[in-house]
């Protein structure tokens, strides 16, 4: 049996928000009409149908809606008893006439209330499934489910083992796509399975004192290539994503299997697991069409991705699990230091584009192949923040964790007119010029050594007047360790005897969103045994430059993050202070070689207090 692992999650949402507005075109609001609460639920058994016909368990999660409605409840009672379906509770779905009641609000989001109202919320829901099966939930979630809820919930319902607990990259993006109203701004976090940090629900727990104590799962799998240039919405395990996305032809959807195929992939750089999750609500199947597409298209499409799914059971290459019976499996003689990583391909478009994410307790990052393995993604998990969100914070609605790189919304290698963007590569030069390698396409290979990761790159070749380089790029992981180790080697060169220039450097800042925050107080140095050269951030445009370097550093108060470079070369350290038009630091190491010879330095993120 492959160690392929899928969770199929439906919800009983009594009044999808869908549903609810096309319905009720011109009429006074009323959740509790009968033909929204009807075709709620025959859409949900639909769902449930198709599931099982094709072999397939699921994990049902109730509404708090849900929880009064006799068929719903009904329902999931029998399908547990015999397809084995599990039943557990999801804070999406709290609107409800008993909710208005009870709480006074139309707030959609749990995460988004006070922390005073999630105990409450929570109580209240827990309180009421017990009520109806006799038994506390084992598996619950939501859009996003920040730590401090999470801490609440396993301190007093123990037996909660898993959550769905975030969007991959469900921030910026899909709030632009959405029209600028679509409050789940929640980049940062995790792709695929991990356990969080009892300080931040994004952060992969550093060790049992750190563990929250259930396992977390992302609100679907999604396409780790478009959803970092795009919305998320679009591109993702749910059929009707993918038709919100217009990804098909002729009524047929082969992208929904080329995407689960890449996650079958993932066993090769896992440790032989990999895993995939749908979790889907009435919501998307109205009777009425969504999408640009009718019912019989939007029905197809669901029943297309169930099919693969049990040609696949069916095969012996995918197993369905419940929530709860996946987390007992995930965190079976698992280490805390084992990252996540894969090597994503483009299905989207064709092309050969590659892109490397890994996902450690320390950081989590991305390479980007099209830029010369350039660094497009970088998340400082070390840090650890704590940062609640919701009413009564500072943060309120930007549940994101913090990036220190994030070519997107800071530029990233081009910039339009003056300074430079946030990115992490190299520079190769010679005489008077210089070549970064985010202007040179490569691919890139995956290996391991014991506990160590290796993504080795094509070599990309570089044209000087006069003078032709190959140049390679090798990235070594080691588990436990909290660095990146990047060799950068010149391993051809029609002139041996040529001077070349290896400048190792990365460019930073910090934020969750495309707009610049205050970098005042960042401390920049420089370390080369007995001597330290410092300065604070005051947008001063300073560079400053010290020989024989050991350590190339940046402490950033503001998201508690000790970034540095170290190498054990003989080489030139540097930093450069930006100024309010490029709001930057960049930290750098460089050296001069010739033919065969190579630059090798690790860049570390650790916590700064």
């Amino acid at each position: 049996m492959a160690d392929f692992y899928v969770t199929i999650i439906h919800r009983p949402e009594m009044v999808p928000e869908y549903i609810q507005k096309e319905a009720e075109q011109g009429k006074v609001e009323d959740l509790t009409r009968n033909a929204v609460l009807q075709e709620s639920l025959d859409i949900f058994r639909t769902q449930q149908q198709i599931a099982h016909e094709n072999g397939l368990r699921t994990t049902i999660q109730m509404t708090y809606a849900s929880l009064f409605n006799a068929e719903a409840i009904a329902t999931a009672k029998d399908h547990h008893e015999q397809y084995g379906d599990e039943i557990g509770s999801t804070f999406l779905g709290i609107q409800c006439k008993e909710f208005r009641e009870k709480f006074s609000s139309k707030e959609l989001a749990i995460w988004l209330f006070s922390m005073e109202d999630k105990r409450k919320i929570v109580d209240e829901v827990f309180g009421k499934f017990h009520e109806v099966f006799g038994f506390y939930p084992t598996s619950t979630g939501s859009y996003y489910m920040d730590a401090e809820l999470v801490n609440y919930i396993k301190e007093n319902y123990p037996m909660v083992k898993v959550a769905v607990a975030t969007c991959w990259e469900e921030g910026p993006k899909a709030y632009w796509n959405a029209n600028n109203s679509w409050y789940t701004l929640l980049d940062g976090g995790p792709w695929n399975p991990w356990i969080p940090s009892k300080r931040n629900i994004h952060c992969i727990a550093s060790d049992e004192d750190d563990d929250i104590g259930i396992v977390a799962i992302p609100h679907l799998s999604r396409d780790l290539m478009a959803v970092f240039d795009g919305p998320g919405s679009y591109y993702g395990t749910h059929p009707q994503n993918i038709l919100r996305g217009m990804v098909y032809e002729d009524r047929e959807l082969p992208y929904f299997k080329n995407i689960v195929d890449q996650y079958r992939s993932m066993t090769k750089y896992n440790r032989g697991y990999a895993y995939n999750m749908m979790f889907v609500g009435p919501g998307w199947m109205s009777k009425s069409g969504r999408w640009e597409s009718d019912y019989t298209f939007l029905l197809k499409s669901y029943q297309d991705g169930m099919a693969y799914y049990g040609e696949l059971k069916k095969q012996g290459q995918l197993q369905d699990l419940t929530m709860s019976e996946f987390a007992d499996i995930y965190r079976k003689d698992r280490p805390y230091t084992r990252p996540e990583c894969t090597l994503w391909k483009d299905i989207l478009y064709g092309s050969k584009r590659q892109m490397f994410w890994y996902a450690d307790p320390s950081m989590r990052f991305c390479l980007d192949m099209n830029q010369g393995g350039a660094m497009v993604d970088l998340r400082p998990y070390a840090a650890k923040l704590i940062r609640p969100c919701g009413v009564g914070t500072k943060a309120n609605q930007d549940a994101s964790y913090p990036f220190l790189v994030q070519s997107l919304y800071r530029a990233g290698f081009f910039t339009h007119y003056a300074g430079e963007g946030a990115v992490k590569s190299c520079k190769i030069g010679h005489g008077s010029g210089q070549v970064d390698l985010c202007t040179c396409r490569t691919l890139a290979s995956f290996s391991e050594e014991g506990d160590t990761r290796i993504v080795t790159l094509d070599p990309v070749t570089i044209e000087f007047e006069g003078l032709s380089i190959r140049v390679q790029s090798i990235f070594r992981l080691t588990e436990g360790t909290g660095e990146v180790e990047i060799i950068r080697r010149i391993i051809d060169s029609t002139e041996p005897d040529a001077e070349i220039s290896i400048d190792e450097y990365i460019t930073a800042c910090y934020g969750t969103t495309e707009y610049p925050e205050d970098m005042t107080g960042i401390r920049l140095s420089l370390k080369n045994g007995n001597t330290s050269e410092s300065i604070d951030y005051a947008y001063q445009c300073r560079e400053l430059e010290l020989e024989n370097i050991h350590c190339v550093e940046a402490v950033i108060p503001q998201v508690d993050s000790h970034l540095s470079m170290r190498t054990d070369a003989s080489a030139v350290g540097y930093f450069r202070e930006g100024f309010s038009f490029s709001p930057m630091v960049t930290l750098g190491i460089k050296k001069t070689v010739k033919a065969k010879g190579k630059l090798r330095t690790w860049l570390k993120v650790a916590k700064a207090s």
